[in-house]
């Protein structure tokens, strides 16, 4: 009976990443395009293809690592969050939390692969005041993820760290190996009370293993859903709030005068996060909703005249309300 309901909790787990072209540098026809995903994959499963296609994953060669989701630089590719972020959330009771890798062979709530986890997730454990262990296995020889994962994992961490700044409260990140003894933090989990979580969430974490669901396509008609959930995640952990005066690490685009109005910023941007205006007087406004850009640089990359630059740091009050990035009078 058991073999039968594992068999059927297997068809939820693991899925390709989802795809988002609109989000896409390719489908954007961003200036030098891009490559991350290619090239993040340990696998061979990320190919490209012409407009219209630029991305696909080949779900038989894919092991769900999640190193693509980790490098793509707009959220084209996306996990489904809600899983580490319950988890986490969850362990609050317990004042410490862990997440593990499913080849490592510790116990505890456990992905595919720690590439899975993303800035948000780490900036989440800082924001609920929530030590996290990240807990991996033999990267070098597993057939499952990469060698690189402990190495990129460095780079998430830094770039939760970077987003913390602000709030004065640094997410509290330890990244080690499996060590002997792991393996007793495997959860003990009854019928009754797995039953129970399967009721409960319509799916569950049995050995550990936590639950998760293939997202739903996005409705680019309704302008929040263009946002990727990595970003309005991070925005959310920027808890406790940032004091006025401290800059938040977001980087995003400035402009200066060389801008000629021309579209092509509106037209890279993968969630629109760049718009323009022309007021009745005939002026064009340049707007950046900083909330929805992911820090792509697609902009600066693709400005004809270099009017655009990066800027890494941001007041907490350009969160509020809409930026104004520049004002060409007619």
């Amino acid at each position: 009976m058991w073999s039968k309901v594992l068999d059927r909790l297997s068809e939820y787990s693991n899925p390709v990443p989802r795809y988002t072209p609109p989000r896409c540098l390719l489908e954007r026809q961003s200036m030098g395009g891009c490559d991350a995903c290619f090239v993040a994959c340990p696998h061979a499963a990320v190919q490209r293809g012409p407009l219209g296609a630029s991305v696909s994953i080949d779900p038989d060669l894919c092991t769900g690592c999640g190193l693509c989701v980790q490098a793509c630089p707009s959220g084209a590719l996306e996990y489904d969050l809600g899983g580490p972020l319950q988890s986490l959330h969850d362990a609050r009771e317990d004042g410490a939390a862990t997440l593990t890798c499913s080849q490592s062979g510790a116990g505890g709530p456990a992905l595919p692969c720690l590439g899975r986890v993303t800035p948000a997730v780490m900036a989440a454990a800082g924001a609920w005041n929530l030590p996290l262990t990240l807990i991996h296995g033999d990267c070098a020889g597993c057939a499952l993820g990469s060698f690189l994962v402990p190495q990129r994992l460095e780079r998430v961490i830094d770039a939760a760290q970077a987003l913390r700044a602000a709030t004065g409260r640094p997410a509290q990140v330890t990244l080690r190996a499996a060590a002997q003894g792991d393996q007793a933090r495997a959860q003990q989990v009854t019928r009754r009370g797995a039953f129970g979580r399967v009721f409960r969430a319509g799916r569950q974490e049995l050995a550990g293993l936590l639950p998760e669901r293939p997202l739903p396509f996005v409705d680019w008609s309704v302008p929040a859903e263009r946002t990727p959930q990595e970003w309005r995640w991070r925005k959310r952990a920027l808890t406790p709030a940032p004091p006025p005066e401290a800059p938040v690490y977001w980087p995003a685009p400035v402009v200066d005068d060389k801008c000629m109005d021309c579209p092509v910023c509106t037209n890279v941007c993968p969630t629109e996060a760049i718009t323009r205006l022309h007021t009745e007087e005939g002026d064009m406004h340049l707007i950046l909703d900083l909330n929805a850009c992911t820090g792509c640089m697609a902009c600066t990359e693709s400005c004809p005249p270099r009017a655009m630059h990066p800027q890494a740091e941001w007041l907490p009050a350009a969160f509020d309300a809409p930026v104004l990035l520049k004002v060409k009078p007619r």
